[in-house]
Order: C-alpha cells, then structure tokens, then sequence
C-alpha cells in the first residue's frame, strides 16, 4: 500500500528573467513502513519537495497525497489539522520550546489538538528515546543529540501516517549522527512508521530501504 503519492509536483518561483524552477515534475510513491532517503546537494530542491509533501508550501501544480488524502484539495485550515495529525516533522535545528521541558515538548502536538496522552505509550516512548532520566530537563539542559532525539518523540507521539526528516543529522557530530540514524531505524522497524528523510550524506543515506537521488529539481536516480 502506497502511504505517499507524489504526482507531477512542480515548484517554480519568481517571474520573467527572474523565474526559478525549483521542482520540475516530480513524481513517485514510499510503500506503508518504508525508510526512504531522498538525498541531493544544497539547492538540488531536496528541501522544496520535503516541505511541499508535508504541507508547509503550495506547489504551483501537481498532487500529493498522503494516505489517499490529496493534501492541497484542503484549504489552509484543514490542511493544517491533517499536517499536525498525519505528519511528523523533524528538523536540523531541532524547534523545541524553549520553556517546556522534553515531555512537554514530545506533548505538544497532542495538547494542541486537545487530545489525551497516553502515559503507558509516553513512558514507553522516552524509553525507546534514552529521554526516561531527562523528560523533567529543559531543551538547554541537553546536547543537540538529546534535543533531536526529542524531536523525533515528538514527530512521533501522534503516530502520524508519515515521519518527515529534514537533515536531521546536520546539525550533530558523527558520534550523535549515528545515534539519531540508528533511532530513526528503530522507529521505522518497531512502530513501522514511515520515514521519508532528506540528506546531503550519502552514508547517513545508506540506513534507508531506497535512496532517490535529485539533481536541479529532477529524480535522476533511485536506488
């Protein structure tokens, strides 16, 4: 079962002699429980298409749907319930809450949505987190590699149709990198969610089922 279609997605800013093509038609599918890296170099529109798929931006035409959803048939309102419910998104820089200690910032989306936790499925989360002995912390408590490891909770916390990972190893060193991947792995074989993750490393790459490669808005390979 395909979790994510991508069909025709093209993304081109400005007008004129000014005009950039950023996605020029892009188009596949990620499988229910599939790791999927989508890797390019900077300006390749690998973080285009990452933010076009989970609703951040409008593309200028094309589709994309997410658990047979066509995710721009919604209008801003919706779109941005589903996003919260049905994506998880985890970033380089981590975007927690300052003022919220990691079990607030795991919540969140939950609070948000007027949604109870789970304490049993939390505790059990931090655990798989290595976050137990920290969850009470502050985010300037912790080292980028706990602060990204919260992040992942909390992508995960609504055990949304899709996980979203832009570069989440690029702001770490090689040590805690290796950490994040390892997590994202297990996330990917214990929970079966499915992660699609973009990344200029090709050895961060090789974790995932399928590797897409792209080049100046274009899919050139997949592997």
């Amino acid at each position: 079962m395909d979790i994510l279609k991508v069909e025709g997605l093209t993304k081109i800013y400005g007008k004129g002699e000014n005009q950039v093509i950023a996605l020029d038609n892009v188009s596949f599918s990620v499988k229910k429980g599939e790791f999927v890296a989508i890797v390019g170099a900077s300006g390749s529109g690998k973080s285009t298409l990452l933010h076009l798929i989970g609703g951040v931006d409008r593309p200028t035409s094309g589709k994309v749907f997410i658990d047979d959803n066509d995710i721009y048939a919604m209008n801003d309102d919706k779109l941005a319930i589903f996003r919260r419910r049905q994506v998880g998104l985890i970033y380089q820089f981590y975007n927690l809450i300052p003022i919220l200690n990691i079990e607030e910032n795991i919540t969140l989306p939950m609070e948000l949505d007027g949604r109870k936790v789970d304490q049993a499925s939390l505790d059990e989360l931090l655990e798989s987190l290595g976050l137990s002995a920290r969850k009470k912390h502050l985010p300037n408590e912790l080292s980028g590699g706990q602060q990204q490891r919260t992040s992942i909770g909390r992508a995960m916390i609504t055990k949304p149709a899709i996980i979203l990972a832009d570069e989440p190893t690029g702001n770490l060193d090689s040590k805690a990198s290796d950490e994040i991947v390892e997590l994202l792995k297990l996330s990917n074989k214990k929970y079966n969610q499915t992660i699609v993750m973009i990344t200029h490393n090709l050895d961060i790459a090789e974790a995932a089922d399928r590797i897409i490669k792209i080049e100046d808005g274009h899919i050139v390979k997949e592997d």
